[in-house]
């Protein structure tokens, strides 16, 4: 296992680190240290902006640490406001409880939580927050914050100007309490975040600062770190709630899309996501980095991102079988593969068909919507452009192939349309 005082070493050389408070580098000299990130439970989904939080956890873990994951519970019913241009509409106990429970299962990815000496600790903040009566709060947490103080945070002052509620502004508050608790209650050092959290995070710092170090009458050891965000394609924050959010739950992101969403990101960023999104180490990441540099039209750095986290997320079984489908789909080479179709058809374009009704090639093509009317097929077939299952078509009266597995039939217009037709049961 790495010594902890790599831990830092790690995590800048891949760009993880975006800020961090005064004498971390001290602290994480001196040995393990245990840490935090909280996920909110406003989704029954991780989405792949939250993949950095946990590749900081699982690099905590692989040197000593141990991470702990609060699973917002109880802050999920409010909302944060951070990087939200509304409100989010608040859930009940019941949605709650279900998507804490997925979002672990995904985390487990990540990190170990099997026994051990730095197990993988999961807690819900509802566990003190929801028994906090609203007098003792505002005593014991809220007295300690300013108007001002809280007005100067950029999560605040970026809500302010479209109007935000007290429910919403409270928020940092609430953060902040979990940071005390875990902080006394179960030894946790430091808090991690995205960088849009910088504002909650500290603030969390300061409290501990007035409360702890009030009675004890000396400086707490508490520390924050927080990571860069990984954005969508057009610099967005990338969340559940943004058009284009790509999931970590199959059943919301098929694992096509999201192979996909990694096979297909920018040669600008990707050298940067291979660094933040994956555990190899430097010598074989400057490598791909090189591979792509001297050969960026065969994406061998998307490739290489793509396959690895699909493993990670989904496991290595489906991460093999969507290389499989990119290679069949894209290559231009027959597909012959039932299981690759059997993928293609539910992720692109598909019709069904009952075999009275495949007629003749121009037919099927018309009627699934490859092309658009028999004379646009006339003039595809003319120019050897239509193909059906890897043959082409020079005849649009010509006798339809062999079904595959005998249910499919893969037609294609030029080099990029693509269509999987299937035979009805």
């Amino acid at each position: 296992m790495p010594s902890p005082n790599e831990l830092l070493a790690e995590l800048s050389w891949r760009g993880l680190v975006a800020d961090s408070s005064q004498g971390v580098e001290a602290r994480l000299a001196k040995g393990p240290i245990s840490a935090y990130v909280g996920f909110d439970a406003s989704a029954r989904s991780l989405h792949v902006g939250n993949l950095v939080q946990g590749f900081m956890l699982t690099h905590l873990q692989r040197h000593g640490g141990t991470p702990f994951i609060v699973v917002g519970g109880g802050t999920g019913m409010i909302g944060d406001p951070s990087g939200k241009s509304s409100e989010r509409n608040l859930l009940d106990d019941e949605q709650i409880r279900a998507n804490s429970a997925a979002i672990q299962a995904q985390l487990e990815r990540f990190v170990d939580f099997s026994p051990g000496s730095n197990q993988a600790q999961m807690v819900d903040n509802r566990e003190w927050l929801a028994d906090w009566r609203l007098l003792d709060f505002l005593r014991d947490i809220g007295k300690h914050f300013s108007v001002p103080y809280m007005l100067a945070k950029d999560s605040v002052q970026q809500r302010l100007r479209a109007g935000m509620s007290f429910t919403e502004f409270s928020y940092m508050t609430l953060q902040s309490a979990d940071f005390l608790q875990l902080y006394r209650q179960r030894g946790v050092e430091m808090q991690m975040g995205g960088a849009d959290q910088w504002g909650n995070i500290t603030a969390g710092l300061e409290l501990i600062r007035r409360v702890v170090g009030r009675e004890e009458g000396e400086e707490p050891a508490a520390y924050a770190m927080c990571s860069p965000l990984l954005l969508t394609r057009d610099g967005k924050k990338m969340g559940k709630s943004e058009k284009g959010a790509v999931y970590l739950d199959p059943t919301m992101t098929s694992p096509y899309d999201f192979f996909q969403y990694w096979l297909n990101d920018d040669d600008a960023l990707v050298a940067q996501h291979l660094r933040w999104l994956m555990l190899k180490p430097a010598d074989e990441v400057y490598e791909i980095e090189e591979q792509h540099e001297k050969a960026p039209d065969r994406r061998p750095a998307q490739r290489a991102l793509a396959y690895d986290l699909t493993a990670r997320v989904h496991g290595k079984a489906e991460a093999d079988r969507q290389v499989r489908v990119a290679d069949s789909a894209f290559s231009g080479a027959p597909i012959t593969d039932p299981e690759v179709l059997d993928v293609l058809y539910e992720a692109i374009d598909h019709y069904d068909f009952h075999a009275a009704d495949v007629v003749d090639a121009l037919t099927l093509a018309v009627a699934s919507g490859l092309v658009a009317s028999r004379s646009e097929g006339r003039r595809l077939l003319d120019q050897g452009g239509l193909s059906i299952n890897g043959e082409r078509v020079s005849d649009s009266s010509a006798a339809m192939p062999q079904l595959i597995d005998g249910r499919y039939l893969v037609l294609r217009a030029g080099k990029k349309r693509l269509l999987i037709a299937r035979k009805s049961a």
